[in-house]
């Protein structure tokens, strides 16, 4: 029988106190320009790699959200895989062009204004660290 593999999930960053500062005094405005041009850049043709790299980074402008890494080890310490699988390109890019791209202007909208409350922040918070896979259908 063979033995199974074991996966780790990595995240690395900055402690709260830093990332909960850094949004009262940079994030909150610096998310708002950066969204707004990454999803203009979505919306050429030749900005679009552009575009939806900034929009994957989003969580990270807003909060300094580390990027998390799920790694999958065999039990003598082989790499199997470092990135979780992603859906098919072509399923992706069919639901970006039908949906992702309105519905993430829409999701990002909702999400900054609920930055006004306290008690929407939290809501906010979870809805940026949505923005890939709203976008794209991207796996984080």
């Amino acid at each position: 029988m063979q033995a199974q593999p074991v996966v780790v999930a990595r995240s690395e960053g900055a402690n709260l106190l830093v990332r909960a500062i850094y949004f009262l005094l940079i994030g909150w405005w610096l998310s708002a320009i950066w969204a707004v041009l990454a999803w203009v850049l979505c919306v050429t043709v030749i900005g679009l790699p552009l575009g939806l790299y900034m929009l994957n980074r989003l969580p990270q402008v807003v909060t300094l959200k580390p990027q998390r890494e799920t790694l999958v080890l065999t039990h003598d310490g082989r790499l199997l895989q470092s990135r979780e699988r992603q859906l098919p390109f072509l399923l992706r890019a069919i639901y970006f062009v039908l949906i992702g791209w309105w519905f993430s202007a829409l999701w990002i909208s909702v999400a900054w204004a609920l930055h006004a409350t306290i008690i929407g922040m939290i809501v906010g918070f979870w809805m940026f660290d949505r923005v890939p896979a709203i976008v794209t259908l991207a796996r984080t």
